[in-house]
Order: structure tokens, then sequence, then C-alpha cells
């Protein structure tokens, strides 16, 4: 498995340029570029400028892996469900003319006011349509264990299994809700099948099974890519170091 990092929240005020640089240098592999952040790179870019930050890219020792949305489909309101699916498109296509892998979206609730399994129902048929929409571009979705309720691995494998489709797939987000009795293997292992991609956040923290994460990771034979998702820093640069050394303990056989 590989490091990467996600621009919430260290890299957030860094332009492009800094964030290529800055990860070549500290030895961060790969970015996840996630909306709303300084670097820029966003569906309004026309044909030229993907074209520049797909050869940034492609010069570079960091590769584009994915656009970070906040594109959500469990409102009961279906126009709202159509803008998030257009907007989901629109960064497929931002996708595959700059070069990324994936597309990253999410859940947020379980709306009080229908059944949980309309919700999971609207959910799994709009990731299916942007699935199919992004696999004819080379693109995968990953779909974020995030938000209230639905950060519940159980209801993410209900999803997953709803949606059948091939270009869909999970972004572990190590949540606290991932622990069962002190363990994640229960919540790993119902969500393996679908694993595209990993965040992690704040490796230093005691309340979350680091070891037993990349264990799991080694031992099922995951060999993409985990993405630094932490809080900011005050030194980005120094903390990002740290934040390495740090995983390359981790990650170590024990």
């Amino acid at each position: 498995m590989r490091l990467g990092a996600v621009t919430y929240n260290v890299l957030k005020d860094w332009d492009l340029e800094t964030i290529i640089q800055q990860l070549e240098t500290i030895g961060f592999e790969a970015v996840e570029l996630r909306t709303g952040h300084k670097h820029g790179v966003e569906p309004s870019l026309g044909p030229e400028e993907r074209a520049r930050v797909r050869d940034r890219f492609r010069r570079s020792k960091v590769r584009l892996l994915s656009y970070g949305t906040v594109c959500e489909f469990h409102s009961p309101d279906p126009e709202v469900r159509r803008k998030n699916l257009e907007t989901g498109r629109q960064f497929v296509d931002l996708a595959h003319d700059t070069g990324a892998w994936g597309v990253k979206v999410r859940p947020n609730a379980l709306p009080k006011e229908v059944p949980r399994e309309t919700t999971i129902r609207n959910i799994a048929e709009a990731l299916r349509e942007l699935g199919e929409y992004a696999r004819g571009r080379g693109v995968e979705i990953w779909l974020e264990v995030h938000g209230r309720d639905t950060s519940d691995p159980a209801v993410i494998e209900q999803i997953m299994k709803a949606t059948r489709h091939e270009a869909v797939g999970v972004c572990w987000n190590s949540n606290a809700t991932d622990i069962v009795n002190g363990s994640i293997r229960e919540s790993f292992q119902r969500l393996r099948p679908w694993l595209k991609n990993v965040h992690i956040n704040e490796l230093a923290s005691p309340h979350y099974p680091w070891r037993e994460l990349f264990r799991l990771l080694r031992e099922t034979g995951y060999d993409r890519y985990t993405l630094c998702e932490a809080q900011e820093s005050r030194e980005p640069e120094r903390f990002l170091r740290w934040y390495r050394a740090l995983w390359m303990e981790l990650i170590r056989p024990c």
C-alpha cells in the first residue's frame, strides 16, 4: 500500500504547484483534491487548463488519485439527487480529462421522514447511474463511509449490496463507528469486498486501532492508497514529515 494525502485540511491553502512540490519532497505518492480548496482544480476548468493539470502530474512523482466531492444522494427530494448526480458527472469528466482514478462521493444521513430502506434504495440507484457513467470514462466512484447513521459500516454494506456495480466501491474513512468491542475486524470484513480507497486521520490517536487496520489491509492484499486526512496544522511541512514517519512505523509487520 502507498501513502497519499487529501487536501482536507492540512493542504487546503496550498496551490497546485505547492501541493505537488511539497508532497514530492516529503515522500507522499498521491493526492485527492477536495473541492473548494485553493488548488482550484474544479469542473469549471476549460480543456486547456485540464490538459495542463494532467501534464503537470504526469511530470511529477505524485499521482492525481481522485477528486473529493460533496455529492450526496440521500435526500428524499429527487430534484436534489438529480442535481448532485449532475455535479458527480461533471467531476467524472474532470477525472477523465486530468487522469484521476476516482471520484469520491458520500452519504450524509438517513433522513427521518422516509423509511431507511427508501434512502438506501435512493442512494444505490444514484450510485449505479453515476457508476455506469464513470465506467464509460475509465473512472471509479468511491462511496465514503460518512455521515450521521450512514457512517455505520452495516449501512454502507447494505448500500453496496443494493448498488451492484463494478465501477462503484467504498472509501474507508477510519471512523469511531468502525469499532466493535475494541476491534474493527467485523466492520472491515463487511466492507473489504468493495474497498477501493482508504482515508486515515490522526495516527497518534489512541482511540483507533491503527495497527489492526494496517494489518488487515496487508493480510487481505490491499495494494492501493491510504490518504492522510488530518486536522489543519500551523506547520504543514513539518507535520507531514512526522506523519509519514509514523505511517512507516505503523505499516511495518509486527
